[in-house]
């Protein structure tokens, strides 16, 4: 007859305690262990991370969160940011009251009730489609620039390395950019520069390999997602007004 063998010993607490608050914190916010030292290494060496994911999967190999699940992540806390500044009141407000107008008299609603309509729906959808947006103009320039032949799958995957190694640095910031007071404007000019500094510091040997050309490419690329987020704002807009209208 064989001995009942004892049960496995369960883990000491003090290893347990930072699975339980890593998995809080998952649960939570969407971010656990894996995607802070994601964001942490997209700080201090963008270009290793960016290896990781394009030779090793999307993963990086089982040590870093996946680009696209990171890059949610960061927009839901711009999108709370965002709610909390005030939503996309100065984006309605841009709106010139003849066309304005009619339409919250055939809504039927106050128009600070329209604007809430509007405004509610916007804020819903800025980032997302914005972000969509990017990734549309980005790939297919980082497939272009990369030796390699990486089909779209990797080059979304490139478009999104990209994305979320420019957005970590500004997402401190990110409070004080959603204004139109010189404060904002100025780090308007810095994310610019920031989307710069990330693209010569993460693609360095893969998107260029002499610095003039670097700097030229990163250039474009600024230019290029700049054009794709003024596009990406019309039918925010229109999704507003019509939510205004109808809703």
């Amino acid at each position: 007859m064989t001995e009942p063998h004892d049960p496995a010993p369960a883990p000491p607490a003090s290893a347990a305690r930072p699975a339980a608050l890593n998995d809080l914190s998952e649960d939570a916010l969407g971010f656990g262990a894996r995607e802070l030292v994601t964001m942490r290494d997209l700080l201090l060496r963008p270009r290793h991370v960016l290896e990781a994911w394009m030779t090793a999967g999307p993963s990086g190999g089982g040590h870093y969160a996946r680009p696209l699940r990171l890059y949610l992540g960061l927009n839901a806390i711009l999108m709370l940011i965002l709610f909390l500044r005030g939503g996309t009141t100065l984006m309605l407000a841009g709106v010139p009251d003849l066309y304005l107008q009619p339409l919250i008299e055939a809504s039927g609603k106050s128009r600070d009730g329209f604007l809430a309509d509007a405004d509610g729906w916007m804020t819903l959808v800025l980032v997302p489609l914005v972000s969509v947006a990017y990734a549309c103009v980005a790939a297919p320039l980082l497939r272009w620039w990369d030796p390699e032949t990486l089909g779209w799958r990797r080059g979304f995957r490139a478009a999104f390395a990209y994305l979320c190694a420019w957005t970590v640095p500004i997402l401190p910031f990110a409070w004080w950019s959603f204004s139109t007071d010189p404060v904002g404007q100025a780090l308007g000019l810095a994310l610019i520069l920031v989307g710069i500094v990330t693209f010569l510091r993460m693609g360095a040997g893969r998107w260029w390999r002499a610095p003039a050309a670097g700097f030229g490419k990163a250039v474009a690329l600024s230019i290029a997602l700049w054009f794709a987020g003024t596009v990406g704002l019309l039918p925010v807009l229109a999704i507003g007004l019509l939510a205004g209208r109808f809703g």
